[in-house]
């Protein structure tokens, strides 16, 4: 492990992938030989994350000031664990709770963990990249009309695209019947620094709000806050689920860089991504104007916004997949992106990158511009917003079921164990106790012949089926 981490990290790469602090770039952040200084444990003076009283309590009381929270909790297992205490803590076993399809896994195992009974909903399409859109308030409001016994909703804003949906309505929406609003805002944890990004979604109170520092923000990995707003959900149970969910032996690295990145977007914040975004609309005027990638804008869909910091280029017009473009990116430029699928790459851009980093992205592409102008574009390969599959067993009722393994292709029909899902960006395809379909299959089969990961697939390619 070390070996490969100082190998990777000794190329010196161009960074637009997590964590925020792209390998210690950002200037703000104490690195070197302080951070084993940090690495100790609860000792008198350096208070007890399951009970703070001192130095964390104060910490997480300057948190929920600077994000608009009543409470904050630190999280030092991820987003995951305060989507997991979030659910357990609204829900009880048995309780409906509507979904947004483009949740990620950590929504799907909560749920399971929970007991809960999913009530999916579909976001929009965009058929031109490819990617879900945003979620439509009709759709909420459907959900809501036929499930009125449902305890809330829980949404992904923004989602791995950048895309975010209109969350003043929704949250309106979903108060008017009396339910309780859960926010997904792991990508979204610097919205509050800037009047020119997307609004939080603390900003039109939702009642439980989870951001990922470690994405956006120069935090370690699995640092995140988990927040709460007004009095719908239950301060209370979420601390109970928390102490019962996090770690006994809490990172004091992981909570003071949660400690950092508050302070330094407080004091940094809105100047450093006012420059940031001057230098991000200068690289997309640059590429749109020459070359044939296609940057995601808001022009792409009617309602919503845009996460202005995380750039989508679409790949297909020079008939390369994006899993091939972030190959000659990575092998030849020494860049390294986000994410890739058959159409994209994706690029999180965060304070800890410079310009200069931009610039050499904008020449990388410019070179492959050049390379492969003359190139038919990418053949069409099906991908699309197929229907939700039937939920044939429950998700409470699945852990202690039977099951084998079989080829996908055969699996048409037979209940899938697992959840399958392309990662990333972590957004399920197959739920744990859904209805294996052609189309799905199919959707899979694509992405993994075009180079990609999925989840719960195994080499064969075999998935695991009730028996």
């Amino acid at each position: 492990m070390y070996q490969a981490l100082m190998q990777y990290s000794g190329k010196n790469p161009v960074c637009f992938h997590i964590p925020g602090h792209k390998l210690g770039n950002d200037p703000y952040i104490p690195y070197g030989d302080k951070l084993y200084l940090m690495d100790v444990t609860e000792v008198p003076g350096l208070d007890n994350l399951h009970q703070p009283s001192g130095v964390i309590k104060e910490a997480q009381e300057l948190a929920a000031k600077a994000f608009g929270a009543d409470y904050t909790f630190f999280l030092v297992n991820g987003s995951t664990c305060g989507i997991h205490a979030a659910i357990m803590s609204v829900c009880k076993r048995g309780d409906k709770l509507i979904v947004a399809r483009d949740c990620h896994m950590a929504a799907i195992n909560g749920m399971m963990l929970a007991g809960v009974e999913p009530v999916y909903i579909k976001p929009e399409f965009d058929h031109s990249f490819k990617i879900p859109s945003v979620l439509k308030c009709e759709h909420i409001e459907k959900a809501l009309t036929e499930n009125s016994d449902a305890v809330g909703v829980y949404i992904t804003r923004p989602n791995y695209y950048g895309v975010c949906s209109d969350i003043e309505e929704i949250s309106n929406l979903v108060h008017s019947y009396g339910k309780v609003l859960i926010v997904d805002e792991a990508h979204g944890a610097h919205f509050n620094f800037s009047d020119k990004l997307p609004p939080g979604a603390l900003e039109f109170d939702s009642d439980i709000c989870i951001q990922s520092a470690h994405k956006t923000l120069p935090a370690l990995g699995q640092g995140a806050y988990l927040h709460v707003k007004g009095t719908r959900a239950d301060v209370e149970k979420v601390r109970y689920s928390l102490n019962i969910l996090q770690t006994s032996s809490p990172s004091y690295l992981v909570m003071a860089f949660l400690d950092i990145s508050r302070a330094i977007m407080e004091k940094e914040g809105r100047e450093i991504l006012e420059s940031l975004l001057e230098d991000i609309e200068k690289f997309h005027d640059s590429i749109s104007y020459n070359t044939r990638f296609r940057m995601l804008s808001k022009d792409n869909f009617k309602s919503g916004d845009l996460d202005r910091t995380r750039l989508v280029i679409n790949t297909k017009s020079y008939g390369l997949t994006g899993f091939e473009i972030e190959n000659i990116l990575r092998s030849r430029y020494n860049i390294q992106v986000e994410m890739a699928d058959l159409y994209n790459i994706v690029c999180i851009v965060t304070n800890a990158n410079r310009g200069q980093d931009l610039e050499e992205l904008k020449n990388a592409l410019m070179d492959i511009h050049r390379d492969c102008k003359d190139s038919l574009p990418l053949p069409e390969i099906h991908i699309g917003a197929y229907e939700i599959p039937e939920q044939k067993v429950k998700l409470s009722e699945l852990m202690h079921k039977s099951f084998r393994r079989i080829k996908l292709k055969e699996a048409c029909g037979m209940v899938s164990r697992r959840m399958i899902t392309p990662y990333p960006p972590g957004i399920p395809v197959i739920c744990p106790g859904e209805v294996m379909t052609e189309s799905s299959i199919e959707y899979i089969m694509g992405i993994l012949e075009s180079g990609g990961n999925v989840n719960g697939v195994y080499e064969g390619p075999e998935v695991e089926v009730l028996a």
